[in-house]
């Protein structure tokens, strides 16, 4: 593998294969440390023929030679040799080039052999770190880990398999990132499941959950590169009961998973339970402390309070005690102190949550109606104790990562050093990007972005904290934090394939993201300059907050950056004016929020949890039978099952107030109202009373409806004056169908949208999120920037469709079969209940379709996964326009678009600006004014985007028509004036004159510097000019000749403007100024331009 021509096979692999190579290498000999750098700095990828890159690689060559041939010396050499052979056995995607060292003449295999046996005593005997994990030595690779765990609860107890959700969560909006296990239950949990869900009937559920904390509540950030075990992705192994089993079978599956598959050491386990609060009224949970003392000592089962032993997801909702279990790493001891006491020996590997209780806003706790379990245990904790590695981070889930990173910063490899010990900060680098690159890997394949705001805010400020370490620690390179994408993709798309298909996507984001960091960074550093300097000038030392503030949210300089470079200059940092900055833009947001959500909605919305679920459920109140939510023009009669209130729920609404602005929200027995769901808002209306089967008056005005665990509940407004409404009393329910009218087009459309985005744009343009109201269509797709031409055939694809007046299929279809259709879009992590309802738009009818679904020929049209409202043929959206198209985030695009009369106005407002432009291009007169004037309402028109585009194309070439225009017209006149000046000042000469003012009114200060300019060499010229607006502009020319003590072109210009209260300046050669809105008093500013040579004389 040393031979001169295997090296060149190595050093003619791609880029990153290379950097890993000669990275293990230098890390290894010292000595091939500078030719191994030539030649990495010089891009080496195949022989060059001349200069220092040639004379890098004949170094570099001629070490490796040396390290094959050589046998004895003091190591280095033979470590080398070494080294190049772990780099291939340690990263599989070196193993393709073995053929092609072997048939090159590398060293024989047992030459090989005995450098490994020595390579490996060389590292233990030098490096303090342990040695690397190599998953096919390990007795417990992670993937065996994480696969036996799986494998007990679904094949021994038996759990179904739920895949992980996606990190980024699709239909949580309380949450930046999946957190826990139980994220995706939650609705199980809060009592809100669907009914529809694939979720329903579960009982036992076990996965891996990806998780991300880095926000929010959990949020282990800061703690990243600190310790060995803080992590801000991490992979969660989880079993949970759904009413089903509890605490016996709970602690019962974690002992014999524990003991006799992953065979831990009995002795070696502790096990905590909830000890009680007085408080909160709670006595201890003497059932779980019983139940473990089946298996150990009571000296090894102890109590802690509710900080470490009483899980709640939030202030208001399902919590209860947990049991936690420990792990001693050193054994032989009791470790019983050491539990919960932050040791890094004695760690926290599972946690067993029993959600026995409901916390409502005043705090109380009452019972649950079903009991559950939901355990989580970090896969990277429990793979350091089968691994017998005190760090994570030493665990195959980390070291291909720290390896290659290495491979690409050269120096020293990760020695695995903590706190005062890590001096330069060299560990605290690798662990932290090592971390983060997991975490923005996951992230961006699913689905999340870098941006400004919001979950993106986070992952920029992530990605920017790796980079700033490597730059700073590790002397990095640029570009090389995305260089890692593939090395996490290789490690974890086993597991998690949705990481392959994503991979070159996922680089890409985070190359472009790393490079706009460097920019920023310059920018940034500027703007402290700035700062410095002005802090030099006035004396002061501390940076002020606001200042510090500005680098954070402009910038993007976390705050511990910007304390840094103030210490390296001797200053500080005013960190109490920088918080109260950050609390006033918070302050700020949070007011924002509240004045959109007041907009949005007219009022505070209801909400039914877990607590009031179960009250219904306990009332024998039935979910709501929403059968007729995609029927039109009906009016049942529903029977009232439940009213809810702020307060509760009540039996009436007497009492409520009985006028506008009391908001209700009535569960009934069954509905024709479509509640809020998939992006598409809720069906609006009224409930009224019914007497003698004859309509009364309104009751209430439904404003939203949404669907809680099966119960609908429509919250609305109380109408004025109206009978109160009881429990038990039928009213009639008229749903708004002209509003519907209104949403059913947008959403049909939405669906033809993302079909013809797929035909113009390709295949990778995924669904990221929608939103379908009666006025728009809003819909977010990934994607890099889309042409204007590509856009123009989108909307021109829709809007044929309708053209065409294609017929909307709707079917309900077993959930495999409909997979199985081609071209089928759905919403990628997104769960389908089974059966899944099917939407098609097209001439291919659904019955056709599922005859056979593998057909290419249904790709040419939409075909989706929906449970919204639509209407039965394409000609009743009337028009389509895309309104608006930008991006939103990295490689995420937004389209706001309509249909019907909004879609109609805007197609007609468009004929009518053509109409404007046709004018206006044929107006031999055009002025600027014109143009400012239709550009202002091209702005501000209702336009198809693509039509707004021709036209802002359109009014520059009208300006640079125009310009042209004008620009002939200066010239002629900059002519004109020429001569006017040459003749006026051979007037002037022959009255014996060496002074001329000359009034050329009209000309504005470009053209008169440019007549100026012509000026006769032997007179001092002033020219003065009124222009349009009401400024009066002046400039002046005074030939050496001419100037006189104290008087010359300045000082001219400042006396001429002086009774218009004008200023000026320049030199005594040429100066010029002028005065605003005084062009009423020119002649004034003439007069004391022509006295000004006799009062400088006298």
């Amino acid at each position: 593998l040393g031979s001169p021509a295997a090296l060149s096979a190595c050093c003619a692999m791609d880029a990153p294969l290379q950097r890993a190579t000669t990275g293990f290498l230098a890390a290894a000999s010292p000595r091939l440390a500078g030719p191994l750098a030539a030649a990495q700095a010089a891009s080496v990828t195949q022989q060059p023929a001349a200069g220092p890159a040639a004379q890098g690689w004949a170094a570099v060559t001629a070490a490796g030679s040396r390290a094959c041939s050589t046998r004895g010396g003091d190591g280095h050499t033979q470590a080398a040799f070494g080294a190049a052979v772990l780099a291939v056995a340690a990263l599989p995607r070196l193993r393709r080039v073995i053929s092609s060292v072997a048939a090159a003449g590398g060293a024989s295999a047992s030459r090989k052999a005995g450098s490994r046996r020595q390579i490996v005593s060389v590292r233990a005997a030098t490096d303090p770190a342990e040695p690397a994990a190599s998953a096919k030595s390990l007795e417990w690779p992670a993937e065996r880990v994480r696969k036996a765990y799986i494998d007990f609860f679904v094949e021994k107890k038996e759990h179904n398999f739920v895949p992980s959700s996606p990190v980024v969560p699709l239909n949580d909006p309380t949450l930046l990132f999946a957190n826990a296990g139980m994220n995706q239950f939650k609705a199980i949990f809060m009592g809100q499941l669907d009914p529809a869900s694939p979720l329903q009937g579960m009982t036992r559920a076990a996965n891996s959950q990806k998780c991300i904390r880095a926000g929010g509540k959990h949020n282990d950030l800061d703690d990243v590169g600190r310790d060995n075990y803080h992590h801000t992705f991490f992979e969660m192994l989880g079993n949970w009961s759904f009413g089903d089993y509890f605490k016996v079978e709970a602690i019962d599956f974690a002992w014999e998973l524990l003991t006799s598959v992953y065979a831990l050491e009995p002795e070696r386990i502790y096990a905590s339970y909830f000890g009680g609060d007085e408080v909160m009224g709670l006595p201890p949970d003497l059932e779980a402390k019983e139940l473990w003392e089946r298996y150990l000592p009571p000296s090894r089962v102890l109590p802690f309070g509710k900080g470490d032993n009483f899980w709640e997801m939030g202030a208001v909702g399902p919590c209860g005690p947990c049991t936690e279990l420990h792990y001693d790493r050193v054994g032989g001891r009791d470790a019983a102190s050491l539990v919960n006491a932050d040791d890094p020996d004695v760690v926290e590997i599972w946690n067993l949550v029993f959600m026995q209780f409901y916390r409502d806003d005043s705090g109380q706790l009452t019972e649950l109606p079903n009991q559950h379990v939901d355990t989580g245990m970090g896969l990277e904790r429990v793979a350091s104790i089968l691994q017998q590695k005190r760090s994570n981070y030493d665990t195959d889930l980390f070291t291909p990562l720290l390896d290659a990173l290495h491979g690409i910063v050269g120096g020293a490899p990760y020695s695995g050093r903590l706190g005062a010990d890590d001096t330069d900060l060299r560990d605290t680098a690798y662990r932290v990007i090592a971390d983060h690159a997991r975490t923005l890997t996951f992230a961006v394949a699913d689905g999340a972005v870098p941006s400004n705001e919001g979950r993106g805010y986070v992952l920029r400020r992530i990605l920017r904290r790796a980079v700033r370490y490597g730059r700073q620690m590790l002397n990095a390179p640029p570009g090389f934090f995305s260089a890692l994408v593939p090395v996490v993709v290789d490690s974890l798309g086993p597991a998690f394939p949705e990481l392959v298909g994503a991979s070159d996507r996922v680089r890409q984001v985070l190359q472009d993201e790393e490079a706009a960091f460097d920019r920023m960074v310059e920018r940034g550093m500027q703007y402290f300059a700035e700062v410095r300097v002005e802090l030099d000038a006035a004396g002061a030392k501390i940076v002020p907050g606001d200042r510090a503030f500005f680098l954070y949210d402009t910038h993007g300089f976390p705050i511990d950056l910007t304390q840094q470079m103030a210490e390296e200059a001797g200053l500080s940092v005013d960190l109490d004016g920088f918080n109260a900055s950050m609390e006033q833009q918070k302050e700020r947001s949070r007011e924002a929020q509240r004045e959109q959500q007041a907009q949005q909605q007219g009022m505070r919305a209801l909400e039914l949890v877990a607590e009031q679920t179960a009250w219904l459920e306990n009332k024998d109140v039935l979910p709501t039978d929403d059968a007729q939510k995609y029927e039109w023009y009906v009016k049942p009669d529903a029977s009232v099952r439940a009213i809810y209130t702020e307060d509760g729920f009540v039996e009436t609404t007497e009492g409520l107030g009985g006028s506008d602005g009391t908001v209700v929200g009535l569960v009934l027995d069954k509905t024709p109202f479509y509640a809020e769901a998939g992006g598409q808002v809720s069906d609006i209306g009224r409930l009224c009373a019914t007497e003698d089967g004859a309509d009364a008056a309104a009751l209430m005005e439904v404003r939203t409806v949404k669907m809680f665990g099966g119960f609908a509940l429509h919250s609305g407004l109380l109408a004025s004056g109206s009978p109160p409404i009881r429990v038990g009393d039928t009213v009639a329910c008229e749903v708004d169908y002209d509003h519907r009218q209104s949403v059913a087009p947008n959403h049909t459309m939405t669906h033809t949208l993302n079909w013809a985005l797929r035909e113009v744009v390709g295949e990778g343009c995924d669904q990221r999120g929608s939103l379908v109201t009666a006025e728009r269509l809003r819909f977010d797709f990934s994607s890099d920037a889309v042409s204007t031409a590509q856009l123009e055939k989108v909307e021109r694809l829709v809007q044929e469709a309708i053209k065409s007046k294609l017929p909307v299929s709707v079917q309900e279809v077993p959930l495999k079969t409909a997979q199985e259709i081609s071209g089928l879009r759905a919403v990628a992590g997104e769960a389908y209940p089974d059966p899944v309802r099917v939407v098609t738009v097209g001439s291919g009818k659904l019955e056709e379709i599922l005859a056979s679904p593998r057909e290419d020929r249904w790709k040419a049209q939409s075909v989706e996964f929906c449970g919204g409202t639509h209407i039965k043929n394409t000609e009743e959206a009337e028009a389509f326009v895309i309104l608006e198209e930008k991006a939103i985030a990295k490689g995420i695009r937004r389209i706001i678009g309509a249909t019907g009369k909004v879609a109609v106005a805007a197609l007609a407002e468009g004929s009518r600006t053509l109409d404007e432009f046709t004018a206006l291009e044929a107006n031999k007169k055009a002025s600027d004014e014109d143009i400012i004037s239709l550009s202002k309402r091209v702005d501000a028109a209702t336009l198809s985007a693509v039509l707004k585009a021709e036209c802002r194309g359109r009014l520059e070439k009208l300006r640079k028509k125009l310009r042209k225009k004008q620009k002939g017209a200066d010239k002629a006149l900059i002519k004109d004036t020429k001569a006017n000046i040459a003749k006026a000042a051979a007037a002037a000469k022959a009255s014996g004159l060496r002074h001329l003012v000359l009034r050329t009114d009209g000309l504005d200060a470009k053209v008169l510097q440019q007549v100026i300019s012509g000026a006769p060499a032997d007179m001092a010229v002033l020219l003065l000019a009124a222009a349009e607006d009401g400024t009066v502009y002046c400039v002046a020319s005074v030939p050496e000749s001419c100037q006189m003590e104290g008087a010359a072109a300045d000082g001219w210009v400042r006396t001429t403007l002086a009774p218009l209260g004008g200023t000026g300046g320049g030199k005594p050669g040429r100066a010029q100024g002028s005065a605003k809105d005084a062009a009423g008093q020119a002649a004034e500013a003439e007069d004391a331009a022509a006295s000004f040579w006799a009062t400088a004389a006298a």
